[in-house]
């Protein structure tokens, strides 16, 4: 029986091309106006570039790759020769071109922009940044001076979405499997009963440690025959339980194919999958995962199998190839050496691809981003089931990319964290949605599949993770009162946890004996500023997103971050975040120098996220606004946060 909110595919599929097509427009108008219209001192202080550097050196990276390395340029780089604030991350798309001047005109800026080179980001240091070249015969930047890179819109994964939507848009109706049919309400989901997912003494616990909801969880979603939705709120050890859900669906022979939003995400996967040794692959551009996962990506893979040995012949002559076209100045050798180094790539792609049929294809879990899993080395693959992590925030035609391939689901994530950004809903030169025939009037990207298998099928559909392990008690009843119906149980490592427990002598203070402090920063001695009204003003209004910051509330996070200090709390122990780019600024310079061990980033850099020791990575910032955040900063550990309650947690 189909439930009575049923959806028409071929409607479904229409607008979500149409909306898809309003989004890469939007982010499309939003990159090319402020590549032409922006000084490279207000890209940069918007967080989608980099200025003033120069080429370090050149070398052959993973997959044959050009990586080009990137330093401030001497002439106005600080004392300490650091890269200046900016919001690049390893994975971004960029372009690395000549700098214009700050006197150059529209057409100029297009000219440098037309010559410069596209690439993807491979790292991010504090005193360079180094980009993996998309062109394999691009000499343009060798010859260049002043450099800087500029982030820019990701086409690749609209058209997969549009490829899978239009696909599912021109399927007959005898086509649809009892799974699309489930996912579209067309019919309901096949009942499970509780004797289906109670344990009946046969599973075999790789961790036995699991609680009871997660437990209950990984029952349900293995009895489930089409859908199944794993509510993880924050510290709940969702990706835990995850974990061991592919291990006991490789225990009933199931092929698993893993994906999520996030190259993050999939590499925290990879890395706690890799000790259970099982043949897996990530899939996806080295320059995207993560160093310790490295091993498991089919990049590397594929050059450690029997060929390896004639693979690194061939890349150390490419290598010797690359540094020979910096020594010279005639354009003719540089061209001929070009040549050379084009017919070794090839011959290099030819030894990797005869790999990868075999390797992926004997691997029994498949690990890649949602817009990563539709790429040729899946295209003839078939999966007993994709498990889809950060569900709550991928769009939902990302999350069919994966889908057509396998005739179960299992989606984990928190409905009711953050959901995707829609940049043509909040931009405020957003193109409108086409007005074509068959689009459902209503729909937005926003929704995602999460949320509509949810209003769809009910509750049944869903199991929750209950017991969090992240932070104390006082700290998780807010969230849980207001958001999870009080449903939410402190684990009792964590519940009483307080700063002055650390395993190193911290003071009995107010600050380190109270797990929750609230500073009320809202107006008055606390004005606001926005960043879009200083700079380029009205030109630009509209095409970068607004950025706001608080002096005052800087100086009071500084101020906390002191005391705790002080009272003899470790600075790598703390961090700070903020919502805006502009507030990050602010408090990185107040407190870089004095309190270098503090860590520092964006909401969203660290949502998701487990700690790693050491910790070395600093989260650059993404102004959120477009989600409707307003300034808030966090100084915390797992002990302890600190919260301005005029302005959410």
């Amino acid at each position: 029986m189909a439930p009575k909110d049923a959806i028409d595919i071929p409607s479904f599929a229409a607008s979500q091309l149409a909306l898809l097509d309003a989004e890469l427009q939007s982010e499309l108008t939003e990159t090319s106006s402020l590549i032409s219209n922006t000084s490279p001192t207000s890209l940069q202080r918007a967080g989608i570039a980099i200025t003033n550097l120069t080429l370090t050196s050149q070398r052959t990276g993973l997959g044959g790759k050009t990586v080009i390395e990137l330093g401030p340029d001497s002439a106005t780089a600080n004392s300490e020769g650091e890269l200046p604030e900016h919001g690049i991350r390893t994975g971004d798309i960029v372009i690395v071109s000549e700098q214009p001047a700050g006197s150059a005109k529209k057409r100029e800026v297009r000219e440098l922009e037309a010559k410069g080179s596209r690439g993807v980001v491979t790292r991010v240091g504090r005193s360079a940044v180094w980009v993996a070249l998309d062109r394999e015969d691009d000499d343009n930047v060798a010859g260049m001076r002043r450099l800087w890179i500029v982030k820019l819109a990701n086409d690749v994964t609209y058209k997969r979405m549009n490829q899978i939507m239009n696909r599912l848009q021109k399927m007959r109706t005898e086509e649809y499997s009892s799974f699309i049919r489930v996912l579209f309400g067309l019919t309901s989901p096949s009942p499970v009963s509780d004797e289906d997912f109670k344990d009946p003494g046969d599973i075999g616990w790789v961790d036995p440690s699991l609680n009871d909801s997660q437990k209950g969880a990984i029952r349900f979603a293995l009895a489930s025959r089409e859908v199944a939705l794993i509510h993880g709120p924050p510290g709940t050890g969702k990706t835990h339980t995850l974990i061991e859900l592919i291990l006991q669906m490789l225990k009933r022979n199931l092929r698993v194919l893993v994906c999520a939003a996030s190259n993050l995400a999939v590499d925290n996967i990879v890395e706690r999958l890799s000790p259970h040794k099982i043949p897996i692959v990530r899939l996806g551009h080295p320059a995207r995962l993560l160093p310790s996962i490295l091993n498991h990506s089919l990049d590397v893979l594929t050059q450690t199998s029997d060929a390896a040995a004639i693979v690194k012949d061939v890349r150390k002559e490419m290598d010797s190839k690359q540094a020979s076209i910096r020594k010279t100045k005639s354009g003719r050798e540089r061209k001929a050496i070009y040549g050379d180094l084009k017919e070794l790539r090839k011959e290099f792609r030819e030894r990797e691809r005869k790999c990868i049929g075999n390797l992926v294809g004997s691997s029994k879990v498949v690990l890649a981003t949602l817009h990563g899993s539709g790429g040729f080395q899946t295209k003839d693959e078939v999966f007993d089931v994709v498990i889809i992590d950060e569900a709550s925030q991928a769009l939902e035609a990302q999350c069919w990319i994966p889908l057509l391939r396998a005739s179960k689901v299992v989606l984990a994530g928190d409905h009711l964290q953050l959901p995707p950004t829609i940049k043509s809903l909040n931009s405020k030169a957003a193109p409108k949605v086409k007005d074509v025939e068959g689009v459902v009037k209503g729909m937005t990207l926003e929704k995602t599949l999460f949320d509509r298998l949810l209003n769809l099928h009910g509750p049944g559909i869903k199991r929750m993770l209950t017991t969090q392990y992240r932070m104390h008690e006082k700290i998780m009843r807010f969230p849980s009162d207001e958001l999870y119906e009080s449903k939410l149980v402190a684990a009792d490592g964590v519940k009483a946890r307080l700063l002055k427990d650390l395993p190193y002598a911290v003071e009995d203070t107010e600050d380190t004996t109270e797990p929750l402090i609230f500073y009320d920063t809202q107006g008055g001695d606390f004005p606001e500023k926005n960043e879009e009204e200083d700079a380029e003003k009205k030109a630009k209004r509209g095409m970068i997103a607004e950025s706001k910051s608080n002096e005052m509330e800087a100086a009071l996070v500084s101020y906390h971050v002191r005391k705790l200090v002080d009272a003899g709390v470790r600075p790598e122990d703390i961090a700070v975040i903020t919502p805006y780019n502009a507030q990050l600024g602010l408090i990185s310079r107040a407190m870089k120098e004095t309190f270098p061990g503090v860590e520092l980033g964006s909401i969203d850099g660290f949502q998701g996220r487990r700690d790693r020791e050491p910790r070395k990575k600093q989260f650059r910032p993404r102004d959120r606004v477009s989600r409707g955040e307003t300034p808030a900063e966090c100084c915390h550990n797992q002990e302890s946060a600190f919260f301005d309650p005029h302005r959410g947690l």
